[in-house]
């Protein structure tokens, strides 16, 4: 970055103020002079980033408006420079590559210790990236297996053809009737595709295909 550490500008995007003003503790331990400015939702996130030549935006996932991933590409279109660190307390197996695929520079759980925080924005500042050791390893699992990174792209044509189904809230019964074969038939392609990403339940099946699907 062209700026030098002491007049770094930091964006905080959390609709908790208690994990921002935090977050502003351990920054201004890191870098005493450093400008630190609070969003608590998308909106206003989006707003500042525009209008401010924001180093570093430290990003939650979950906001009352929606999901974070759907700006972070927006961002970085209008703001090449801005690194994004997301900051949350949902898994980063299931969630870290889909945000650094997005454009994230960096992905940390909420629950790690403040030597890690304070790491992972200096590898930031520094480095330009964040990637933790657990990420790392997954991206060489995949590429040493062949697994893929996205989950869905192991589900067979007609169970991906079902699983949108499923998304959409179709019932076993619809489901059958619209792909014209059985429904005990569906009751199986539905198991095995549950199987497949290690879920139980459709929530989870629906939080994935907000992850990874494609707009259908």
């Amino acid at each position: 970055m062209e700026k030098t550490q002491d007049k770094l500008l930091f964006l905080l995007a959390d609709d908790h103020s208690i994990i921002r003003q935090g977050l502003e503790i351990i920054i201004k331990e890191l870098f005493l002079n450093a400008t630190v400015n609070h969003a608590n939702n998308l909106t206003e996130t989006f707003s500042l980033v525009s209008n401010l030549n924001v180093d570093v935006l430290i990003l939650d996932i979950s906001f009352p408006e929606g999901n974070s991933l759907s700006i972070i590409s927006e961002i970085i279109k209008i703001k090449p420079k801005t690194k994004v660190l997301i900051f949350t307390a949902y898994d980063e197996e299931f969630y870290a590559l889909r945000y650094i695929k997005a454009g994230a520079s960096g992905y940390l759980n909420k629950l790690s210790s403040e030597e890690e925080i304070k790491l992972a924005i200096n590898n930031i500042i520094i480095k330009g990236k964040h990637i933790s050791q657990s990420i790392q390893d997954k991206i060489l699992e995949s590429f040493i297996s062949k697994k893929p990174l996205n989950p869905l792209e192991g589900l067979s044509d007609r169970e991906m053809e079902v699983a949108i189904l499923l998304v959409k809230g179709y019932g076993n019964l619809e489901i059958s009737y619209m792909l014209n074969i059985k429904q005990n038939t569906i009751s199986t392609l539905k198991n095995r595709i549950f199987q497949k990403l290690e879920i139980n339940n459709l929530p989870s099946l629906i939080e994935l295909f907000n992850l990874y699907g494609d707009s259908e």
